[in-house]
């Protein structure tokens, strides 16, 4: 489907494309049609299948009511479909039709996919894939159909299957230990459904693992009650069995918690290595980088204590181990704009003293500094970071170090931003980091190689090519316990819907599910500013106003939302001054989203020398998506601002 057709069933059935947003399926027989089609999954149903379900008694002309209608149905849903070709979404075969689409194309094919993944996934990517999952459904399964025969079963299936989400979804965050958060939502579902003898069991275990064993005790017994007055039968053995470990206490329903085994081999470190030690500041460093890939409260902790360790092995005065203290902090980053920038400021001056005083000869080290300072550089004008960035990959190839390589070319990525429309470059950066890591082991830069295919694919609008690498993303980051990865994967899935045409507010839904994800990352340098920045470039695009509560954080983004907030209440004069005031946006993912903000604001003004600005800025990534390279919004084709310009007549 050309037009990235999507098709949504957990709900009322609606459909809605890049070309015309939400589709027109007209009358509730065309609908029908569509959705018992969908119900095959593929397989051909025969017309007069379809006309005894869609009639109890069937009118003359049926089988040509049927025929008008999938005729309809492929009118609305490929629109672009040239006269006398084939169709290929509802295709005849033999006696009848049947549904032909991505796997993506319809909302409870995707509920099937992430919920059959999270059962082979860590609990933190099982919690991640089922919160995106449940997020799917807007109601019943095909809502409209509630009491025909034909959608009964799947709609029973679909709504199993979404039972089963909720629990697993609850057992995500009974193993990472949110117990608190589980018990609300459990205690809900068994009220909704007080058969499901799972729920009762994972209530009744939350409460015990929150000090309330009374009142698990009394869950237990409550579903007892209910099962044997209503059903007559008893609880099943793992209802019963946790009863009974319950009432002795048994330690297995009390895992010890990672943190306490953590904090038993820091004391027991504490005790052997003495402090200030050479050894311990650089063991330091490991510990560090294993909680920034944890990310959330890990990545905070590690992101406020680092400057701390180099400030320490600064005063020890040795400038090898010094430069290990920087440069063996080999953290992977694909956001191109810094959680701390004050920070990161002095990181690289530390890195820069360093490198200074480091003796001639020690390659190594020289290259993990040059590295340090191109990541810790991000999102900065200058060239300075690409010059480090370059040597650094200069000297990793020479020295045939794939660890340092890798580090190194994450340094390179986040220097490819010195112009626009360089995607393609991107590209094969991430394509040679997954090929390394692949070779050598390197885990977390595969997936960081994968995220940067995902992102740049998407600029050149390969989203196909890109939800490829976003689903092997979620596969490594589930086995390897990498939970930051899945918040890209999520965004990169709800701007793809905004990018292939979906309606507005569904958009922005998406976007706001995307963003619960954000809050617990430990990753303000993301998070700050980015859902409105979302909502607005998709409604800048799609020629909407920019409506907004005004308590809305804008964030590092605010010089180039405030043109458009000012024209939406009607205040031209000072939109056209803060257009006038606008900044070249910094070189990182969004320079194209920012750029393009800029040139629609110029235009709604009529700033000729602002316009200019912007279409030079832009002429270099005239081919790309504007903003998805950044997996996480879009404002449109770069073609469609370039063409706007060309109509006030910036471009001669």
């Amino acid at each position: 489907m050309r037009d990235h057709t999507a098709i949504g069933v957990l709900g009322p059935v609606v459909a809605w494309n890049d070309s015309s947003g939400l589709i027109d399926l007209k009358g509730p027989r065309h609908r029908a049609v569509l959705a018992r089609l969908i119900i095959a999954r593929g397989r051909v149903v025969p017309v007069d299948v379809i006309v005894d379900d869609l009639w109890v008694d069937p009118p003359a002309g049926a089988t040509s009511a049927i025929r008008t209608f999938v005729s309809a149905l492929r009118r609305s849903l490929e629109p672009d479909r040239a006269p006398r070709t084939k169709p290929k979404v509802i295709v005849t075969d033999g006696p009848g039709y049947a549904f032909h689409a991505a796997p993506d194309a319809v909302d409870a094919w995707e509920f099937e996919r992430l919920v059959r993944e999270a059962t082979h996934s860590t609990p933190a990517q099982s919690l991640e894939l089922l919160r995106t999952a449940l997020q799917l459904w807007r109601g019943p399964a095909y809502a409209e159909f509630t009491e025909e025969p034909w959608a009964r079963s799947e709609r029973s299936r679909l709504e199993e299957l979404r039972l089963t989400g909720v629990e697993g979804l609850a057992s995500a965050l009974l193993d990472l230990g949110r117990t608190a958060e589980a018990i609300p939502e459990l205690d809900a579902h068994v009220t909704e459904h007080p058969w499901r003898e799972d729920g009762w069991r994972l209530l009744a275990l939350a409460l015990y693992r929150t000090d309330r064993q009374g009142d698990a005790l009394a869950v237990i017994r409550r579903a007892r009650k209910l099962l044997a007055e209503e059903l007559g039968i008893d609880p099943g053995p793992r209802l019963t069995d946790l009863e009974s470990d319950i009432l002795r206490r048994e330690t297995h329903l009390n895992p010890v918690a990672a943190e306490q085994i953590f904090a038993q081999v820091s004391a027991a470190y504490d005790r052997t290595v003495a402090a200030g030690s050479k050894s311990r500041l650089e063991s330091t460093v490991g510990l560090l980088r294993s909680l920034a890939v944890a990310g959330g409260s890990g990545l905070e902790t590690a992101r406020n204590q680092r400057l701390t360790i180099i400030g320490a092995a600064e005063q020890v005065d040795d400038v090898e181990l010094t430069a290990r203290i920087i440069g063996n902090y080999d953290v992977p980053g694909i956001w191109t704009r810094s959680d701390d920038p004050r920070q990161a400021a002095q990181i690289v001056e530390a890195a820069q003293r360093t490198l200074d005083r480091l003796p001639v000869g020690n390659e190594l080290a020289r290259a993990r500094l040059l590295a340090t300072i191109a990541l810790e550089s991000r999102g900065l004008s200058g060239h300075r970071g690409l010059e480090c960035a370059r040597a650094a990959v200069q000297i990793g190839r020479a020295l045939d170090d794939p660890g340092l390589l890798a580090f190194a070319l994450n340094g390179l990525f986040m220097q490819t931003f010195w112009t626009t429309g360089l995607a393609s470059e991107r590209d094969c950066i991430g394509r040679e980091l997954v090929d390394l890591s692949v070779r050598h082991g390197l885990s977390t830069f595969e997936i960081l190689g994968h995220l940067i295919r995902m992102q740049a694919l998407s600029a050149l609008g390969q989203f196909d090519a890109a939800e490829l690498h976003a689903e092997t993303v979620d596969r490594l980051a589930g086995r390897h316990e990498r939970p930051l990865a899945a918040v890209f994967t999520t965004w990169f899935r709800a701007m793809r819907i905004a990018a292939t045409g979906a309606e507005v507010a569904h958009c922005e839904k998406l976007y706001e599910a995307a963003a619960v994800n954000l809050s617990d990352s430990g990753m303000p340098g993301l998070e700050d500013g980015i859902l409105p920045l979302a909502i607005l470039a998709l409604r800048v695009w799609r020629g909407l106003p920019a409506v907004f509560d005004p308590t809305t954080q804008w964030g590092p983004y605010e010089p180039w939302v405030r043109p458009h907030l000012l024209l939406a209440h009607g205040q031209v004069s000072e939109a056209a001054r803060a257009v006038e005031a606008m900044p070249d946006p910094p070189e990182d993912l969004l320079s194209e989203a920012l750029w393009c903000l800029t040139a629609a604001a110029a235009t709604a003004v009529g700033d000729p020398r602002v316009e200019e600005r912007a279409r030079a800025a832009l002429l270099p990534a005239v081919a790309e998506i504007a903003g998805a390279g950044s997996g996480m919004l879009t404002a449109g084709p770069v073609s469609h601002y370039l063409a706007k310009l060309q109509q006030t007549g910036t471009i001669r």
